[in-house]
């Protein structure tokens, strides 16, 4: 497997009474049955996309041709989307790109996923307009930020003397809708969205995998580490031996009987931290309902440990913790550069990989040490294979938290009311 989870440090005999003890995490467990039974059914019949993404290929084949299109035509590649539509790219591209620019001969991808204006004029007066290509990714075809972003690159692009067709792609389900509508006019390529795939769960499609093979990124080994933890998960004997079977009756539980009604994220890995922000969404949206779920926070170590960690140690006892922690590396220090100053002395001859390795784990020690459940994954690298995987894993643990808390996991009604009052204050502008 590509990762290893430990939930030790969440039980009871571990951390005190803010942990479960063994006979609720085991009933906890045993009520995941019925739904590792139905994901069973639906991959078997079809009946959740999703899980038929891991094993596919062909449409991997056909994607080849466009995002070596793109990597050969632009410098600079527009990727508009919000939500899932985004977040899922995002958090792929960190692997090749975490802040500093892409590799050698590959153009640089621009998630731009808010329609804050300053946002898109400073994008617009850096790009060239004739080396960039844009992504238009919207399922419904309708989500008003992504038609004004897509808009404006349209002005902005013809203003420029580059023609929309060609350099534009647009991504939504095979229906009417204003998105296909747009592309159609413009002569833009279009692409289809599954319909019966939901953002939040559509990063394993062309709406993660497109962006990622236009980054260089092997989108097969995202599939294969995915299809490992799908086969492992459903393929057990037990509920217990199901890695995201185990991590949901653990969240569940701990909010039920301990008052956990917060999660943490917090890899130590900077280019896990676009994964933490995918999270907060995949299980904001899929469990907030009906006054059930438990809300994500998004952490990255070292950086939080001197911004959060005294709210996680000494604040209210009322979170959960996920540490995922990566591999160490670099160069080691040598020990004459501190001189015989005894306060460099624990550093001499150590590398910065190992002061991270030392930190993720001083962390967890300190968060149980303080009765706080931590649960802990740990990986050996950070690549492809393994952020599939992980994906894969938060997927599936999502959807068997959301049958424990008795809701929907692919819907999300009380955002439809925010954007129809958003469509009558656009109505309104300008009206007397």
């Amino acid at each position: 497997m590509p990762y290893t989870q430990s939930i030790e440090n969440c039980l009871a005999d571990a951390i005190g009474p803010t942990g479960l003890d063994a006979a609720t995490l085991d009933a906890a467990v045993a009520q995941t049955a019925p739904t590792l039974d139905r994901l069973r059914a639906w991959r078997r019949d079809g009946g959740l996309p999703l899980l038929a993404l891991p094993g596919a290929s062909e449409d991997l084949l056909a994607l080849v041709p466009l995002a070596a299109r793109y990597r050969e035509e632009f410098d600079d590649v527009i990727v508009l989307g919000t939500g899932g539509s985004s977040l899922g790219g995002r958090c792929l591209y960190a692997l090749c790109d975490a802040g500093w620019g892409p590799p050698p001969g590959t153009p640089r991808l621009h998630f731009m996923d808010n329609v804050d204006p300053h946002g898109f004029d400073a994008l617009f007066a850096r790009l060239d307009p004739m080396r960039t290509g844009v992504l238009a990714i919207s399922k419904s075809g309708g989500t008003a930020e992504t038609l004004i972003q897509t808009l404006c690159c349209l002005v902005w692009l013809q203003a420029g003397g580059a023609t929309p067709a060609g350099r534009l792609t647009a991504i939504a389900a095979p229906a009417d809708n204003p998105l296909r509508r747009l592309a159609a006019r413009h002569g833009i390529q279009i692409l289809d969205h599954d319909p019966a795939l939901g953002g939040r769960y559509a990063v394993l499609s062309l709406v993660g995998m497109l962006p990622a093979l236009i980054a260089g990124l092997d989108a097969g080994a995202v599939r294969a580490g995915a299809a490992e933890v799908l086969d492992a998960a459903l393929g057990a004997a037990r509920p217990c031996d199901s890695a995201p079977a185990l991590g949901a009756a653990l969240s569940v539980a701990l909010a039920r009987t301990r008052g956990a009604t917060a999660t943490v994220l917090m890899p130590y890995a900077d280019r896990l931290a676009p994964f933490a922000l995918w999270f907060r969404q995949l299980w904001a949206e899929s469990l907030g309902k009906g006054g059930h779920g438990t809300t994500p926070i998004n952490a990255t170590g070292t950086v939080d440990q001197h911004s959060q960690l005294q709210l996680y140690l000494d604040g209210p006892a009322d979170k959960m913790f996920t540490i995922i922690m990566g591999p160490g590396g670099g160069a080691a220090l040598t020990a004459g550069l501190g001189g015989d100053d005894p306060d460099l002395a624990y550093l001499a001859g150590r590398s910065m990989g190992d002061l991270l390795q030392a930190s993720q784990r001083g962390t967890a020690d300190a968060l149980a040490a303080a009765g706080r459940p931590v649960r802990v994954i740990a990986v050996d690298a950070v690549n492809e294979r393994v952020l599939g995987a992980l994906m894969m894993h938060f997927m599936l643990e999502t959807i068997i938290a959301a049958a424990l808390f008795g809701v929907d996991p692919f819907d999300q009604p009380a955002v439809e009311d925010g954007k129809r009052r958003v469509r009558r204050y656009l109505d309104t502008m300008g009206q007397a």
